[in-house]
């Protein structure tokens, strides 16, 4: 199954700002600007916390999706088998019963109905339950990357996913601006904090 299949999980970070002690902000010469790349996350090499959680998440989820991806097949063989009887119609050599071309319409559409509602339900269950899960991962995740802001003295730090999916990224240096892998090894290091996720009901 790819991964939250039912509804996409987006991470949203909110640009740290490092104000002076008079509250005022650095000169532009002397802001510190660094990126981090939000989907090196949930990899092998990526945050611990935030892939347990995701896998978690997928795991409670896999029984429901197994069942929509059982339905949905039965719905297009189902369709494929009503298209084949109405093709053969016409033909005098193949008799076609009609009681039986009207019964599989109607199963054709109950099963449309039916899975459409547990389309509909899933999504709910899997918002509902994505809030409870990554909710509490995504805001220690947030106050880490604050911390790690203020110990490395940086002043913004931008999502470079985000950047680059709305292509403000024209050329970066990776080496100097590129702290993805020094925050995920900061991140993995802190103790376990109160970021938990919320065990299935």
């Amino acid at each position: 199954m790819k991964r939250f299949s039912l509804i996409a999980v987006c991470l949203i970070f909110t640009a740290i700002f490092t104000a002076s002690a008079f509250g005022q902000a650095p000169a532009a010469s002397n802001i510190k600007i660094v990126v981090i790349n939000t989907a090196a996350f949930d990899t092998k090499e990526g945050i611990t916390k935030y892939t347990n959680a995701m896998n978690a998440l997928e795991r409670e989820f896999a029984p429901a999706q197994t069942e929509l991806q059982t339905l949905a097949t039965r719905y297009q063989n189902l369709g494929n088998e009503i298209q084949n009887l109405q093709k053969n119609a016409g033909n005098s050599a193949v008799p076609i019963n009609t009681s039986t071309l009207q019964a599989k319409g109607e199963e054709f559409k109950t099963l449309e109905l039916q899975l459409k509602r547990k389309q509909e339900d899933g999504k709910v269950k899997f918002e509902s339950r994505q809030t409870a899960v990554m909710g509490p991962v995504l805001r220690d995740i947030g106050k880490a990357m604050d911390d790690f802001a203020k110990q490395k003295g940086y002043d913004l730090i931008l999502d470079a996913t985000k950047l680059e999916g709305a292509g403000l990224i024209l050329a970066v240096v990776p080496v100097k601006v590129d702290v993805t892998k020094e925050f995920i090894t900061f991140y993995n290091a802190r103790p376990a904090g109160t970021a938990t996720a919320t065990t299935p009901k």
